[in-house]
């Protein structure tokens, strides 16, 4: 292994963290490491070690820690670093006693484990290995980081062309890179974490940890300790302690989902921390400064819940400093093709399927539907579309039958008079519906072909189409081939097969 020259700076130099409560491992390793021309800094304990990485410029590419140590575990070193840095690599030191445990490590993110005794030869060929699948990480990081700059602005597919969602881009870009808190309100899906990552990603907290906690789904008992964290024996299960959000999240964001569900009592500690931006942990007298920017987002009507006492009035205040109401979809159906074709491509990469939009039949029920789950709704919508398409585009038969409108059991066809009787024009409406779409299916929906199997000419089917809701508008058949030829290659279909047998 080659090592760097002595006349490198020491500020180019890689600079690395070993952690061990034993003085003579972390001198060995560090003159080891120093060695080999990296820059190494030295913690005794888990919470020194915690500060190091916060205080440090960029975060380290390689962490060495020890697994047990007398004001922690080495778990708690790891779950820091790697929320300070995806890239950062951490290789576990351990006695014999705790290899169970460092595999846990390992599941949880670790790089490598050594056990006790390791010869510093060892563990410096480890550590170059892990150094170098940081650097690939750090790399891919940057490259990413550059695509995303030539792209279309992240989170676009939040913002539609509609003023209102116009408006709420507006806000995002003027609010995102301050510390505001800001209170996001909108019916169930219409986009609000989506819109809580816009603002911690447009902010200078982007490279920092963006954390999520569901204020409903939590019992009252251990919600404090995950937002708080708590102290080692604090309370029954507590075998080791823990940051909490707060702490893990310091220096980045918190959402907190639902905030209209948080119990009355931890309200009150919210409220401590939003004004103090401090947090006490549960088991421990000592207060810990945090630098978080808090978001909170709720479907439930805020005001109300102040009026019925479920939400403290001073809380609501603190968080409703600025409010982002998300309108529902039915609200702004411009948006609706735009955020369906969008939807489309993600699912047709992600699926692997040749699926390239919507026909117009099927744009134009998706605008007529009232869309009561908002954004989520039509984005699983489109999922379940292209895994069902038969085709480069997305009919009315990859829909759902309440959004398609075409019956999902056609009724049966009448064989003879009922005793009371019948409307016979929708009957025979329905027998040449039913034989349109036979000789569309037949034909792989050429109109022009499926036309001389009817015996009728293509302006007689075209009048059919439409008279039956069918018609899609002018296909590639009107135009680039003659009677009874063959659809040019790669044209958009109007009906599937699915669309055919119904």
């Amino acid at each position: 292994m080659a090592s760097i020259p002595p006349s490198v700076p020491p500020s180019t130099a890689t600079r690395i963290l070993v952690v061990d409560d034993e003085p003579g491992i972390r001198q060995t390793l560090a003159i080891a490491f120093r060695r080999q021309g990296m820059d190494v800094v030295t913690a005794p304990g888990v919470r020194d070690a915690i500060e190091a990485l916060r205080q440090n410029p960029q975060p380290f590419p390689l962490v060495l820690t020890d697994l047990v140590m007398p004001d922690g575990s080495g778990i708690e070193v790891l779950t820091a670093a790697k929320e300070r840095s995806n890239a950062t690599e951490v290789i576990v030191m351990t006695a014999h006693s705790t290899v169970e445990a460092a595999l846990d490590a390992m599941r949880r993110g670790a790089y490598d484990f050594v056990t006790k005794p390791f010869s510093p030869a060892e563990l410096t060929a480890l550590a170059q290995k892990a150094l170098e699948k940081s650097s690939i990480l750090l790399e891919n990081q940057r490259l990413r980081a550059h695509l995303s700059r030539l792209e279309p602005e992240s989170g676009s597919d939040i913002f539609g062309t509609s003023p209102a969602m116009a408006k709420v881009a507006e806000v995002i870009g003027k609010i995102a890179p301050t510390r505001t808190t800001v209170l996001i309100t909108g019916e169930s899906g219409t986009g609000k974490e989506r819109v809580a990552r816009a603002l911690h990603e447009r902010s200078d907290r982007a490279k920092k940890p963006f954390l999520v906690v569901n204020c409903g789904a939590l019992p009252e008992a251990l919600m404090e300790s995950e937002l708080f964290g708590h102290e080692k024996g604090s309370f029954t299960g507590a075998a080791a302690r823990t940051l909490g959000l707060f702490r893990e999240a310091d220096g980045g964001t918190v959402l907190l989902d639902e905030v209209g569900e948080l119990p009355a009592t931890l309200q009150v500690k919210l409220l401590r921390v939003l004004q103090e931006r401090k947090v006490r942990a549960v088991g421990s007298s000592a207060e810990v400064a945090v630098d978080v920017r808090v978001l909170a987002a709720t479907n439930r009507d805020v005001e109300a819940l102040v009026r019925e006492g479920k939400l403290r009035q001073d809380l609501y205040y603190r968080l409703n400093v600025i409010r982002l109401e998300l309108p529902p979809l039915r609200e702004r159906p411009g948006d609706i093709p735009r955020l369906a074709e969008r939807f489309v491509r993600r699912f047709a990469s992600e699926l692997g399927k040749d699926v390239r939009g919507l026909t117009p039949d099927a744009l134009r029920a998706l605008d007529a539907h009232p869309f009561p789950g908002n954004v989520r709704e039509l984005e699983n919508m489109m999922e379940r579309a292209v895994a069902l398409a038969s085709g480069p585009a997305i009919g009315l038969g990859d829909l759902p039958a309440q959004v398609s409108g075409l019956s999902a059991s056609p009724a049966p066809l009448l064989s003879e008079l009922p005793n009371e009787g019948c409307a016979l024009d929708d009957v025979l409406g329905e027998v040449e519906r039913r034989l349109i779409l036979q000789a569309l299916e037949r034909t792989g929906g050429v109109r022009k072909a499926a036309a001389k199997l009817l015996g009728v000419t293509f302006r007689s089917l075209r009048y059919r189409l439409a008279k039956h809701g069918l018609d899609t508008g002018a296909g590639a058949d009107d135009d680039d081939e003659g009677e009874g030829g063959v659809a040019v290659q790669g044209a958009r279909r109007e009906l599937s097969p699915r669309d055919a047998r119904r």
